[in-house]
């Protein structure tokens, strides 16, 4: 069984907006949950991230190290960024 915690919090009127909104959408029956939910999102958020930096960036970092000749120019990264843009902006 998981362990509980109460907490109070303040919030910004737009967040706690946000939680009333919610609530009258029928999304979430009190207010609890809403926070829960977002807190969710947040830790997903963050394991994400932290996947993508361990399997990604580390990764490529590492093999630049390894050999800097692998290193593309601003120039380079921009142009191929503009491809990849254009490409994507042709496709429906």
């Amino acid at each position: 069984m998981h362990s509980t915690l109460q907490l109070s919090i303040t919030a910004p009127d737009q967040m706690a907006d946000v939680v009333k909104s919610k609530m009258a959408a029928g999304d979430h029956a009190i207010e609890h949950e809403v926070i829960r939910d977002g807190l969710r999102a947040l830790l997903a958020h963050d394991r994400a991230l932290e996947n993508w930096l361990v399997g990604q960036i580390g990764p490529a970092y590492d093999a630049l190290k390894a050999d800097p000749s692998r290193a593309l120019s601003a120039d380079q990264v921009r142009s191929r960024l503009a491809a990849e843009h254009q490409t994507a902006a042709v496709k429906p």
